[in-house]
């Protein structure tokens, strides 16, 4: 009996041993993914879609109505300019012009009779006058003498007249006869023909159109539609890349050459036309092609650069028990809670907002550091605090900040925050036009295009955080970082290294799977109730 009991003892201790090893090894492991930090170029870029067309078209249009005879040029036509490339048939011109020249002729006999019979009404005065003078006649007949030489007078100069009227219609007609030549007006290619031999044209109201005619095909030009989002980034100047379908593999080059004011509305948004000037010396691009372009804000070189990914990393509370680890204090309010913190293990763009997230570098806004960042800092305190503990959090942060950084403090409190900027009705430079320009200052500076009095853009400087993993720990590393690309940020300063390894996401094991019988389907409430869904959503 004694020997049963000691071997139940035993036997009980082992199996508390085993259940308590095994409770204890049964916390799941984290899964913890890195990605390291390198050394390379960053470019901020804004992607659009334009249009390319070349620099100059010319529209080739008739003046007069007719029908299309000869047509001496056709799609992708090299010509000169003065170069005949169409003809209209002129018998119909020619038979006015000799209708026209048969009037002038006319007019010229009614000017020459009208010119015989003044001169036969002065003589007819002279002898009226020589016998009133003798008494021989009576004065009526001197007067109607006189009336007759100045009727006369007066036909000769609306005769005159109407013969200036009718050689005016000669020579109009005889320009329409020479309008029924087309010629280039240019040195180009032909890229359009709208008309065939045979075709009757009408210029009414408008000319119509024959040819379309390009002039140089070595230089294009895109028309990138830029949304008002992006357009206050655009400066002339900045290098843009872009790719067309045609050559998918081939990547071409233009430069920024005007920002153009007018504004468009594509569906419900706000686009601004910018003028992209490209290079064509291999003719490979053509009128009408789709470009994907991408203009370049700012570029970086051989610069000290994190992922993307790990600036929106935030950890959560889960995260920290699993590892077994205390909050730690520079987390601050920027540590997700466990209810919310499940959307933002991912560290994926949702990652970012949770409190104190940082914003990303690449839209210039504050970054989200709960150690002061624009956003962050309102929210690094606790609402809890004592005004003490409030007093020493700021005075450590104050430690802890750059020379520059507290420059930068000074001069923002001199100048009120800049709000006294804004209440004289200056505007700040990050929105475009430098502070204080006007139409006088803007003609006294010599600018001949708005464009030229856009200030530089102001350089990207904002706050965030990563964390690196440590001995199975997570330890934050506080950074100044500039320019983003998506993927890559650039980094100013900060306690990095090129090849430490830096958190992107982390995978805890405490994330809710999907029961073994509920699919895709069980989700969808179109498909109605499934097998095993009631019972996975009622666990």
């Amino acid at each position: 009996m004694k020997k049963l009991i000691t071997i139940t003892l035993v036997l009980t201790a082992i199996g508390a041993g085993v259940a308590a090893y095994y409770m204890r090894d049964n916390r799941p492991e984290p899964n913890v993914s890195t990605m390291a930090v390198t050394r390379g170029d960053v470019a901020d870029v804004v992607q659009a879609t334009g249009t390319l067309e070349a620099v100059t078209t010319v529209d080739v249009g008739t003046q007069v109505s007719g029908l299309v005879q000869d047509m001496y040029a056709d799609f992708n036509d090299i010509v000169k300019k003065g170069q005949v490339i169409a003809r209209l048939d002129p018998s119909l011109i020619q038979t006015q012009i000799e209708q026209r020249n048969a009037s002038v002729v006319r007019a010229q006999a009614d000017l020459e009779r009208l010119r015989v019979n003044l001169d036969d009404s002065r003589r007819k005065l002279d002898q009226a006058r020589q016998m009133w003078d003798k008494q021989l006649i009576p004065r009526d007949q001197l007067d109607t003498a006189e009336m007759n030489v100045k009727m006369l007078e007066s036909q000769i100069k609306s005769s005159e007249a109407g013969l200036v009227q009718a050689r005016a219609d000669l020579n109009t007609q005889v320009v329409n006869l020479g309008h029924t030549v087309i010629k280039s007006p240019i040195d180009g290619i032909v890229i359009s023909r709208s008309v065939d031999p045979g075709q009757t044209v009408a210029a009414s109201m408008n000319a119509p159109v024959l040819y379309q005619i390009a002039e140089d095909m070595t230089k294009m030009q895109v028309l990138a539609n830029i949304d008002e989002s992006d357009v206050g980034r655009m400066r002339p100047g900045q290098h843009v890349t872009f790719r067309v379908d045609a050559y998918p593999t081939d990547r071409f080059t233009g430069t920024v050459q005007q920002v153009r004011l007018q504004p468009t509305v594509v569906q419900n948004v706000v686009v601004y036309a910018t003028v992209i000037a490209v290079p064509n010396p291999e003719l490979k691009l053509k009128p009408g092609m789709t470009a994907n372009v991408e203009i370049e804000v700012a570029r970086k070189s051989n610069v000290l650069r994190v992922p993307a990914a790990s600036t929106r990393f935030r950890p959560t509370e889960e995260m920290f028990m699993v590892l077994n680890q205390e909050v730690p204090p520079e987390a601050g309010r920027g540590v997700a809670g466990s209810g919310r913190g499940r959307g933002t293990a991912s560290g994926g763009p949702q990652a970012g907002n949770g409190e104190g997230g940082t914003g990303s570098p690449r839209d210039g806004r504050g970054g989200g550091d709960a150690e002061g960042g624009r956003s962050g800092g309102r929210s690094g305190f606790d609402p809890n605090m004592t005004p003490e503990e409030r007093r020493r959090r700021l005075d450590e942060r104050m430690a802890n900040m750059t020379p520059e950084e507290r420059e930068r403090i000074q001069r923002l409190r001199e100048q009120g925050g800049g709000r006294s900027a804004q209440a004289t009705g200056r505007r700040d430079v990050t929105r475009g036009i430098a502070g204080g320009v006007s139409a006088g200052s803007a003609v006294a500076s010599g600018a001949t295009t708005i464009d030229a009095l856009f200030a530089p853009l102001p350089s990207v400087e904002t706050r965030g955080r990563v964390w690196i993993y440590v001995d199975k720990q997570l330890k934050p590393v506080n950074l100044r970082l500039g320019i983003s690309d998506g993927t890559f940020t650039e980094v100013i300063t900060g306690g990095l290294a090129e090849g430490q390894e830096v958190v992107v996401n982390m995978v805890t094991g405490l994330e809710q799977r999907p029961t073994p019988g509920q699919g895709q389907s069980g989700n969808n409430p179109l498909m109605g109730p499934q097998r095993g869904g009631n019972r996975g959503r009622g666990r």
